[in-house]
């Protein structure tokens, strides 16, 4: 079945895409992308054909390189646990931030840098290391779909030390910058 044309507009900011580069690639005008969003023309069914082969054809790719980049294993801590393991897991595993869950659930997050705010405090270091890490943890990473385009976690990356994948709210995977330009 032909999706509806109001799925160029949604499918294409999920590409992170603007409406000239998919003109560009589709080889139509942008202006016949503007207006096809805006539900003002009726277009041939060869170019409205060629707009959606060139938006499945980044989705495929996207999807592609977000599953090259998933983790197959998810380095986590318990919302009760001490910072002593979290110190710990870090060093085993050389990450700079691990999520935090109560159960299967993520909760929060906590990184060298929300470790390093406590010792600038001038906490003492056998205080912060049996703390338990609810007390020190920052929010959640944003989790995504497990069929997220690359550009939704690039961007989130942007603000977010990590995302985390879910499907059916179980966590799936952490992507990082560091997964990312392992991809270059």
């Amino acid at each position: 079945m032909f999706p509806g044309l109001e799925d160029i507009a949604k499918r294409r900011r999920q590409l992170g895409i603007k409406q000239a580069e998919l003109a560009k690639l589709a080889g139509v005008s942008q202006s016949l992308i503007a207006k096809l969003e805006a539900g003002t023309i009726d277009s041939s069914y060869t170019k409205v054909k060629t707009i959606f082969d060139v938006i499945e054809r980044l989705e495929t790719k996207t999807k592609i390189q977000e599953r090259k980049v998933v983790p197959n294993q998810i380095i986590s801590i318990q919302k009760d646990e001490p910072i002593l393991k979290v110190v710990k897991l870090m060093k085993e595993h050389g990450y700079s931030q691990i999520p935090v869950f109560n159960g299967k659930q993520s909760v929060g997050s906590v990184s060298e840098k929300t470790i390093l705010r406590q010792i600038l405090a001038g906490k003492d270091l056998d205080q912060i290391s049996n703390l338990p890490t609810e007390d020190i943890m920052e929010e959640a990473f944003p989790q995504v779909g497990e069929d997220a385009p690359l550009s939704l976690i690039s961007s989130l990356l942007q603000t977010y030390q990590a995302v985390l994948v879910a499907k059916t709210g179980i966590v799936l995977g952490i992507i990082t910058k560091a997964d990312l330009l392992r991809m270059l």
